[in-house]
């Protein structure tokens, strides 16, 4: 993707989520909007950062997944990623970073988007959240761990198109939980996927340097 800038100069490899997510015991973000079935995606070759003063869950369910896709170069690559998806989500004081390197006569670029504060939290259905990494106080309640994959039934269902694409293993290791509620949180994530996602008071902003949420 090329967008133009002022003066003239082209920006290339500028492609950026524009759209939060926050998970790895649970989760946020953007999506497909085409619900749990959405069809498969290759990732880009940025993931993002997402920090989250609190995060309430209900219908969690967490299995391990590869995600395929492309390096900035374009070559191809797979990362393996926890998915961890909920029925619902409300997310408090959301924050998510995206930088992108090696932009043409600007060095490094930040995309930095804030958005549930003010009382008014971000609300997720049928979210589904690809981490790879995850740090967070976490307490679950009818918390069930070593499910096979397919019979995870708390949770919205591990996606059809990922078992399609033999990206994940119906009958692998899985864990559920009736409700999850973490606190700060702060992730790696490579994509997210959701029914529907409201962002409340939500703010961006596009900075020259690297500027993360943690």
């Amino acid at each position: 993707m090329e967008s133009q800038v002022r003066g003239g100069t082209r920006w290339k490899r500028f492609a950026v989520v524009m759209v939060p997510s926050v998970a790895a015991t649970a989760a946020i973000g953007v999506a497909l909007g085409q619900g749990a079935l959405a069809a498969s995606f290759s990732v880009s070759g940025q993931s993002f950062k997402v920090t989250a003063d609190r995060l309430d869950g209900t219908g969690f369910s967490q299995y391990g997944a590869i995600d395929s896709g492309y390096t900035l170069k374009g070559e191809k690559t797979a990362h393996p990623v926890a998915v961890s998806a909920f029925k619902s989500a409300k997310i408090t004081n959301m924050c998510q970073s995206v930088v992108t390197p090696d932009v043409p006569f600007l060095g490094s670029v930040s995309l930095l988007l804030k958005a549930g504060g003010g009382g008014t939290p971000v609300r997720a259905e049928n979210l589904y959240i690809d981490v790879e990494q995850l740090e967070a106080d976490a307490t679950f309640r009818g918390i069930d761990i070593g499910v096979a994959a397919k019979d995870a039934n708390k949770g919205p269902g591990i996606k059809q198109s990922e078992v399609a694409n033999k990206q994940v293993n119906p009958n692998g290791f899985a864990q559920q939980a009736d409700s999850a509620t973490l606190t700060d949180v702060k992730q790696t994530a490579w994509a997210t996927t959701a029914g529907t996602f409201k962002l409340s008071g939500l703010k961006m902003s596009l900075s020259k340097g690297v500027k993360e949420c943690y």
